[in-house]
């Protein structure tokens, strides 16, 4: 048996964790309300007290890209200084830590996909915050993987699949942003990686390949204008969609700067796992019907 620890109950990531779990995999997931992400002495502990453990995983993250402009001391303290608690009880103990980061600790400038050695350089609070953490994460627990995805999306929690899907049964003219590329991942298909792999990695050494910096992300390369009208084609087959309009990023002004090109290369989660996750659009549509299988 395996057993994992996980930081996050609620959030997309963790539910399709725990839905998930089975056979010699157990969650064993922590709440907000159990654990202060505020705390670093909390969340040491609760590390340092969960008994037999094999792993931890942080799925719990400050993820209000543009409200951390104004609470950069909330942002940093849960997507930096938590992972930098974690990481020190993680290594006081010998486990292995996963860190979930972010594409928003580049600029966009880059021309191709990016790679986990390219050079960094977040445009915002949230970005650096996240950075932070994965510097912490790294430089405090020498069995660490920090898994860098994009553009998560799930049957669960707030995402952009969900925000469509009601703006869209309105039925009135939509404007989607369409210079911003990224490659769309479903939170299953994160979470059905890292529980394929969490016993590899329960028993990997300190200098392992398994560890430091990794993209997981589903093929293919997408615009939001993109994903809106897939995702309507798949869910209402049979209805005609409302105008989507394919705008700039500048046509949404937002407190946080967005990067153009988020598009991450997952070549080494291919070299070092042997895997490589599908096209966005085949866990587009599994996640439709989790969705509906969800509300009947």
């Amino acid at each position: 048996m395996t057993r994992i620890l996980q930081f996050g109950a609620s959030g997309q990531l963790a539910r399709e964790m725990l839905d998930r779990q089975e056979g010699s995999i157990e969650v064993v997931a922590l709440s907000r309300a159990q654990v202060d992400l505020t705390d670093p002495a909390a969340v040491a502990r609760a590390i340092e007290t969960a008994g037999a453990i094999d792993l931890v995983l942080n799925a719990a993250a400050y993820t209000a890209v543009d409200k951390a402009e104004s609470e950069p001391d909330l942002a940093y303290a849960v997507n930096a200084r938590a992972p930098e608690a974690m990481a020190k009880a993680c290594q006081a103990r010998g486990l292995p830590l996963i860190q979930i980061s972010t594409d928003m600790v580049f600029d966009g400038e880059k021309a191709g996909a990016y790679v986990e050695d390219d050079p960094t350089n977040p445009l915002h609070v949230y970005g650096a915050s996240k950075l932070a953490g994965e510097q912490a994460v790294l430089g405090g627990c020498d069995r660490a993987l920090v898994a860098r995805v994009s553009w998560l999306f799930s049957a669960y929690g707030q995402n952009f699949l969900q925000w469509f899907l009601k703006a869209s049964q309105a039925g009135t003219p939509m404007r989607l942003v369409d210079d911003q590329k990224a490659r769309p991942t479903a939170s299953g298909d994160l979470a059905a990686f890292i529980l394929s792999q969490a016993d590899r990695l329960a028993r990997a050494p300190a200098g392992a390949p398994e560890w430091g910096l990794l993209h997981v992300v589903n093929d293919g390369v997408a615009s939001r204008y993109d994903m809106g009208k897939t995702i309507f084609a798949m869910a209402f087959p049979d209805r005609e969609p409302p105008p989507i309009e394919a705008v700039p990023t500048s046509a949404f002004p937002t407190p946080a700067r967005r990067a153009l090109n988020c598009v991450l290369g997952s070549g080494r989660l291919q070299r070092v796992f042997g895997v490589q996750l599908r096209p966005w659009e085949e866990a587009m549509e599994d996640t439709l019907d989790q969705l509906a299988a969800l509300k009947a």
